[in-house]
């Protein structure tokens, strides 16, 4: 194939169109990890609840683990992995009605588990062990009949599997692990199921070398992977600086939650953020007040797409196959919202300016988006002000310029405008806004006003 297993060669590679244009994603972390569902808040999440318990040994870990568990080990909870109430059509539809264009779920994640019917790990998979079901085909086929790409977490490596603690006790310069564990289920998930994204996660602990990164994707890149293949960047230690200009990887999913900053505007980016603050597996002690609010996940989208980033959100569905109601009421808010204001998110380009003002975040300040043609220059005002004027200091205006209200199906959406008395910019004068709110999805916003004809 056209690509050789570097690097250099590796970021010559177009990234295909779709993964720019979809703009969101959901993310699933989901595995044996459910069972206990606990984490420390400000350490580690749920999903490390195996290491918590056995190389941290945290004591709330350990005490809650002995408290429910007694005697048993960890893999002595898999088969309480039940998912027996999991639906993956309704999962599909939940996620379809969410507003995302594709789902990623954890194929395996550090403890080592297996989603689906791995060979490489024998009576450690969900196959073998717990639902007795491919869970990975089942929510792949379900998600593509729900017409959204499905795409594969898979964490490099696995905390105790022998072959890697082998490998890293001889300092890396054998690869036991990769050879015989990583590198063959790696292919597997591609040759059986054509993933339209490849998560990679889990790379910390070694150099790309090691983990045969460049050649594994140069491989995938040459056909052995889906046509519309996009990748990360969590491929080894190695890896120079997000904003260096040397960093490597297909688009660039950086630190968990990463925010938005100009240094990212030159390259594909995604930002991987959860609802539950707290965790990425389900964590069944969590309180309401570490769940983030639908406005706190808008401001993610919005102030995440105006920097030409994706956003892929987390849910952490529990062990009996559920995603709680918490969650779906969360999803349904960002897609009613998305369902309105999608013109001014999908298939958007970032505009010469992001955003308005200096101040800007959860409910002040405003975002800009362009249309892909440039046609249009959508502006995302985060609070409704509170003299019904939206004054925009970017916008060059002329005859002509109009201002639309997205959302709303009456005149009342077709707003006035006038320039602003010194220097650039627009001031608009919003209608009232509760001769507005019943067609509007959302009470507290964000707003997209679109503007036509402003340089």
């Amino acid at each position: 194939g056209p690509y050789a297993p570097d690097w250099d060669s590796l970021m010559t590679r177009p990234l295909p169109a779709w993964y720019d244009e979809a703009k969101v994603g959901i993310f699933l972390h989901w595995g044996v990890y459910a069972v206990p569902a606990a984490g420390v808040p400000g350490k580690a999440g749920a999903e490390w609840y195996w290491w918590l318990l056995d190389e941290d040994a945290d004591p709330t870990i350990t005490a809650y683990h002995e408290r429910i568990y007694g005697d048993l080990k960890y893999p002595d909870l898999a088969p309480r992995f039940t998912a027996e109430l999991f639906n993956a059509t309704q999962w599909a539809e939940l996620f379809a009605a969410s507003g995302a264009r594709y789902v990623v779920l954890t194929s395996k994640h550090h403890d080592g588990f297996a989603n689906w019917c791995s060979e490489e790990a024998w009576n450690w998979n969900a196959c073998d062990v717990g639902p007795q079901r491919d869970l990975v085909g089942e929510l792949t086929a379900a998600v593509r009949t729900a017409a959204l790409r499905m795409g594969l977490y898979h964490s490099i490596y696995d905390w105790f599997h022998p072959l890697y603690l082998e490998d890293r006790a001889n300092n890396y310069t054998t690869s036991r692990y990769v050879d015989e564990v990583y590198y063959p289920m790696a292919l597997q998930l591609h040759d059986r199921y054509q993933p339209s994204v490849l998560w990679s996660d889990g790379d910390w602990d070694a150099q790309s070398a090691y983990w045969r990164s460049a050649e594994l994707v140069a491989e995938l890149y040459n056909g052995r992977g889906a046509p519309d293949l996009v990748v990360n960047d969590r491929w080894g230690n190695d890896n120079p600086p997000i904003d260096s200009g040397e960093h490597f990887g297909g688009f660039f999913s950086g630190a968990d939650r990463q925010q938005a900053k100009p240094a990212l505007l030159q390259h594909k980016w995604e930002s991987a953020f959860t609802i539950d603050s707290e965790t990425w597996g389900y964590d069944r002690r969590s309180t309401i007040g570490s769940y983030l609010s639908a406005e706190d996940v808008l401001y993610e989208v919005v102030s995440t797409v105006a920097y030409g980033g994706n956003v892929l959100i987390n849910v952490g569905p529990t062990a009996d196959g559920r995603i709680a109601p918490v969650f779906e009421e969360r999803l349904r808010a960002l897609g009613s919202w998305l369902a309105a204001n999608g013109e001014g998110v999908y298939g958007t380009r970032p505009w010469r300016a992001q955003n308005d003002t200096a101040a800007h975040g959860v409910g002040e300040g405003v975002y800009y988006t362009a249309a892909a043609d440039g046609a249009a220059v959508f502006a995302v005002a985060m609070a409704w002000p509170a003299d019904g004027v939206l004054a925009l200091q970017q916008p060059r205006p002329r005859k002509g310029t109009t201002a639309q209200l997205l959302g709303v199906s009456t005149g009342a959406g077709d707003l006035r405008w006038a320039p602003r008395t010194r220097g650039d910019g627009m001031d608009i004068k919003l209608p009232a806004l509760s001769s507005v709110a019943s067609e509007l999805p959302s009470p507290t916003g964000p707003w997209v006003i679109k503007l036509t004809g402003v340089a």
